[in-house]
């Protein structure tokens, strides 16, 4: 199941677990990024806290929370090479794995027609 945030994150959602981004939208309005901080492994989020950072050429941007979860595990290659964010956002470029504490709780964001009439 893929879902969206009004606050351009991604969530690709298989069981209780949620793989998290931000959306090619997201990419084209920050520009080339060229620092991403992740949050740790074991790190707790209530929905809409800030779980990651992003720093571009034209600015610092926040990544929040989707949902409320544990991290399970983050994308290391992109702090190592921010520019996998920019080519692939929501594939190789994906920023952390979330446990979600109520799969039910996804209901509430978007779906991807929802989102891109968000975008248009």
């Amino acid at each position: 199941m893929l879902k969206f945030t009004e606050e351009h994150e991604w969530l690709k959602i298989e069981g209780d677990v949620a793989t998290v981004g931000i959306t090619t939208y997201a990419v084209e309005q920050l520009g080339d990024l060229v620092f991403v901080e992740l949050p740790e492994v074991g790190a707790t989020f209530a929905k809409n806290d800030n779980a990651a950072t992003v720093e571009s050429v034209k600015a610092a941007s926040d990544v929040y929370c989707p949902l409320d979860g544990e991290i399970t595990a983050v994308n290391d290659a992109i702090t190592a090479e921010p520019a996998l964010v920019n080519s692939d956002p929501q594939g190789a470029g994906w920023f952390f794995k979330l446990r979600l504490k109520n799969v039910a709780d996804a209901d509430g964001l978007l779906d991807e027609a929802a989102y891109k009439e968000l975008t248009a």
